[in-house]
């Protein structure tokens, strides 16, 4: 069976929608819409009419790229007010000759979920740090392997349904299946995962158009986070202030000129059928003095967020790909990075969450087990155009039932 999933990015500036295939580890891009969002401040949903009309394009696009409808998705939510805890939980293994298939894998996280989640929280992710079996084993893969108990622990993280509930309110009006919700920092990790940095503490900073988001990965794990109120739209501000510009005349230069010194001493802009003259230099002083206090924040934030020592910090959202980032952060900042995202299609820091949720969603699947794909064998064929499949419908669905709905 093809691993095809959808993924949806719901973000202050614009909605992304992403339908990839899994390849062994490797995610192909089968189609991409993008629209900007409306209804949104600050991440949140405040008007849930307007951002139904722009997630309504999204799926329109992508479903006319694909010939197909996209009935399921994968969405990531806002991770404003997260709660990260330490969880455990301990199930006995019943299956002939006690051996642990992914079905064991799925109910002993479902039984470490139970009671953990308050009254106003929904649960998002599980995220195990070892499994433990008989004889006081510690492993990282239990499954095909005997044992009379399983055991597990791991990190749970949950944000207020008022996170969510807008989101799936929108979805369900438009007919789409919700098959799981998750933070959009874990989908930033899983675009850069590698075993490198599975085994260091480190942080993950998006910054957004509304928002920037750091977030702290222990060994893969995701254990603290916090959001700040601070992104490109303060960019856009200060040059609309200070050159009395409409904010998106004011974003777009930004995003032309960026920290990049232009070759000549003077810009000239259009403006109400007047031409108006900005000092070069000027204007890069104002780019790079409000992206460096973001910037200063965002990295404070994290001696708050733990007490270890840091091995990386990684920048990606759309405002990495201001022109020349990356010398400020080498001049100011040495050590960081910036991701550099390589996903044929959608090579721009802004999908990185979008892309890394389907990694991390093929990543859940195979530990549980399961085989997945938001179409049937029959819209697959019409996907390849090829008859190469014989495998049976999609499990994923089940997966995620067994844990939401037990």
């Amino acid at each position: 069976m093809r691993k095809i999933m959808a993924s949806l990015d719901v973000g202050s500036d614009s909605v992304k929608l992403v339908v990839g295939e899994m390849v062994k580890k490797k995610l192909n891009v089968l189609a991409i819409s993008e629209s900007p969002s409306y209804g949104l401040k600050k991440g949140l949903v405040e008007k849930p009419d307007y951002l139904l009309d722009s997630i309504k394009q999204v799926f329109q696009r992508c479903e006319e790229m694909l010939g197909l409808q996209v009935k399921q998705v994968i969405v990531t939510v806002p991770s404003t007010k997260a709660i990260f805890s330490v969880v455990g939980g301990s199930i006995e293994v019943k299956n002939e000759g006690n051996l642990i298939t992914g079905d064991d894998v799925a109910h002993v996280i479902h039984e470490s979920i139970k009671g953990n989640v308050p009254k106003d929280y929904e649960f998002i992710s599980m995220m195990p740090t070892a499994f433990y079996l008989d004889d006081d084993r510690v492993i990282q893969d239990p499954k095909g392997l005997t044992s009379k108990t399983l055991k597990v622990r791991g990190v749970i993280s949950l944000t207020p349904k008022t996170n969510i509930y807008p989101v799936l309110a929108c979805l369900e009006r438009i007919g789409v299946e919700v098959l799981d919700i998750t933070l959009g920092a874990i989908g930033d990790y899983y675009e850069v995962k590698n075993k490198d940095l599975d085994s260091k503490v480190g942080a993950i900073i998006n910054l957004g158009a509304e928002t920037t988001t750091v977030s702290i990965f222990n060994k893969g794990i995701i254990t603290n986070n916090k959001v700040l109120n601070y992104g490109g739209l303060n960019i856009d501000n200060d040059i609309s202030y200070m050159y009395k510009l409409p904010i998106e005349k004011s974003k777009k230069i930004k995003e032309q000129n960026g920290l990049r010194l232009s070759n000549h001493p003077t810009i000239e802009i259009e403006n109400d059928d007047k031409k108006i003259t900005i000092d070069a230099k000027e204007l890069k002083s104002v780019i790079e003095s409000r992206t460096d206090e973001i910037i200063k924040l965002a990295l404070q934030e994290i001696k708050d967020l733990t007490k270890k020592e840091i091995s990386y910090i990684i920048f990606t959202g759309g405002l990495t790909e201001l022109l020349d980032l990356k010398d400020l952060l080498d001049r100011r900042y040495p050590g960081s990075k910036i991701m550099k995202n390589e996903e044929i299609g959608a090579r721009n820091n802004k999908f990185s969450a979008s892309l890394g949720i389907i990694k991390y969603h093929a990543y859940n699947a195979k530990m549980r087990d399961k085989d997945f794909s938001i179409f049937t064998i029959e819209e697959q064929q019409q996907i390849s155009g090829t008859v190469s499949e014989t495998e049976t419908d999609s499990a994923i669905g089940k997966l995620f039932g067994y844990i939401f709905n037990n």
